[in-house]
């Protein structure tokens, strides 16, 4: 390791939000790992947390989910799998778009400290939920309510919409080398 320590940070924030939207995006692993730390983490904090999942079905037996409900989360997997296994897409479409008015309507409801809405990217990039409406409900939503939207290829429009955005980069994954997921750390 070459160089000093830092002496000073990257600066002080000077204001608190009532809430903020963040987005995980890029080719990287942990997009998901990552919001469903931030779950974790405000569900410690005695915050009430949702979990929307746009692609993941619901036949799939997860550790987060698993988890998550055991501590309080409500979790919601509305998916229909992944779409390069889907034998109808036409369905796949469908619930997608079904999980995003349940997605709006518990953002709206105010019932909820944090919304993680997992792999939402997607269908809004295939054009399959309009960005304009996920932009207008994280507009829209409780003063209280953060969002946190995961997927690759988030579009500008949710970027711009953002507080945080972080973007996960790959630099090498254990699928490329033909590496099935490991339960417990992948599913």
């Amino acid at each position: 390791m070459t160089g000093k320590p830092p002496r000073s940070g990257p600066g002080r924030a000077t204001t608190r939000a009532p809430s903020l939207v963040l987005v995980n995006t890029g080719d990287g692993k942990g997009k998901t790992t990552a919001a469903l730390g931030t779950a974790l983490r405000a569900a410690g904090r005695g915050l009430r947390v949702c979990v929307m999942q746009f692609l993941k079905s619901p036949s799939w037996k997860t550790g987060e989910a698993k988890a998550g409900r055991e501590l309080g989360i409500d979790w919601w997997t509305l998916g229909d799998g992944f779409t390069w296994d889907s034998k109808d897409m036409a369905r796949t479409q469908e619930a997608a778009i079904d999980a995003w008015s349940a997605a709006r309507a518990k953002i709206a409801s105010g019932d909820y400290d944090l919304v993680v809405l997992d792999e939402l990217t997607y269908p809004v990039t295939w054009g399959w939920i309009s960005e304009d409406d996920v932009v207008d409900a994280l507009r829209a939503r409780p003063a209280h309510t953060s969002v946190i939207i995961t997927g690759r290829d988030a579009p500008a429009a949710l970027v711009d919409a953002a507080d945080t955005v972080t973007e996960m980069v790959k630099t090498k994954h254990a699928f490329d080398a033909g590496i099935k997921a490991l339960k417990g750390i992948d599913l």
